[in-house]
């Protein structure tokens, strides 16, 4: 079981599956929603994960036509992703987890558009 939330608190969630795809992203929808040169992220299965906070779900925008980024509308904070083209799995940032001491990105994302004085992690996407 993994729980985790934003800052202030108020958007909380709790998963009990599999976590899966621990990656960073250079999007460009990430570094401008982030402010910083990537944002790392982990999926669950949607089947098992739900929203605990006493704000419910985040406030979703969408970043492209079929993928929406949750943050908190208190805070601020981004802590979540979704696909409409995998309803199955739903995305957390890692450091939006309580405990992401043991995560350690596989890959990068985006990585034509990654800033040239950070590191490449991974295999190519």
């Amino acid at each position: 079981m993994q729980s985790g939330g934003c800052l202030c608190g108020n958007i909380r969630y709790r998963a009990a599956g599999e976590l899966s795809f621990p990656h960073l992203c250079s999007c460009p929808h990430c570094q401008r929603l982030s402010g910083a040169p990537v944002m790392s992220w982990v999926d669950f299965p949607r089947d098992g994960f739900e929203w605990t906070g006493p704000g419910g779900e985040p406030i979703w925008y969408n970043t492209f036509p079929d993928s929406q980024r949750g943050f908190c509308g208190v805070c601020g904070s981004s802590v979540a992703a979704q696909d409409d083209s995998d309803a199955e799995l739903v995305g957390v940032t890692m450091m939006s987890l309580d405990d992401h001491s043991a995560l350690v990105p596989e890959r990068q994302s985006f990585r034509p558009n990654a800033v040239s004085w950070l590191p490449i992690v991974g295999a190519q996407d």
